[in-house]
């Protein structure tokens, strides 16, 4: 399995990937990796993404998640269609169960002291914090590290070249996901240099 944290800490920023074509995938993969982000989250919110995840996990060093992974069948889909790790942007007991059935890594989302504890009741420790401008920002991931001294988290939401360093600064941050490197209107216009460079500023910005 996959040890999540470790690909987490090394990567720092996690781009997520949306697509309507499927046909992107490979090249999305191939231009983000050249600007230095192997670590990827296919969103499981197009007719494509299940696809787009097939296609990224056969790419040479890339590696792949699905994340808005919802139900224990979007867990068998990704799995089957080669996701290496999984991201929820809630928490459910459930869910937490299917991923573990499947022997994936399961990032889970929380706002909430309460849902950091129900998600520490199934022994995870690494977690998603989301929405994470909207739920109070870098203050309130720096807040949990008091009562929470084991957990780890993943920001995302609201997260974005101006704002990704002040969670990366907090010792209980592993890393950031965002998707102001994939921005949709490159994207369409197949603009691969530019989704490129928009990753190489992002790597070398937390470097």
């Amino acid at each position: 399995m996959l040890k999540l944290e470790e690909a987490f800490a090394a990567a720092k920023i996690i781009p997520l990937v949306t697509l309507d074509d499927a046909d992107d995938a490979v090249p999305m993969a191939k231009a983000l990796m050249a600007g230095g982000l192997n670590v990827l989250e296919v969103t499981l919110r197009t007719p494509a993404s299940l696809a787009a995840l097939e296609k990224i996990a056969k790419v040479d060093g890339a590696i792949v998640g699905a994340g808005t992974v919802l139900s224990a069948a979007d867990v068998e889909s990704a799995s089957e269609a080669g996701a290496q790790f999984l991201i929820s942007p809630g928490f459910r007991g459930r869910l937490a169960r299917a991923a573990a059935d499947a022997r994936l890594p399961f990032l889970p989302g929380v706002a909430t002291a309460t849902e950091i504890m129900r998600a520490r009741d199934v022994g995870l420790s690494l977690l998603k914090f989301f929405p994470a401008e909207a739920a109070g920002g870098a203050k309130s991931v720096k807040a949990f590290a008091g009562p929470f001294p084991g957990v780890r988290f993943c920001p995302t939401g609201g997260v974005d070249a101006g704002n990704a360093r002040d969670y990366l600064n907090l010792p209980n941050v592993v890393c950031v996901g965002g998707s102001w490197m994939t921005p949709r209107d490159a994207i369409a216009a197949k603009d691969w240099a530019k989704i490129t460079a928009l990753a190489k500023a992002a790597k070398e910005a937390v470097a």
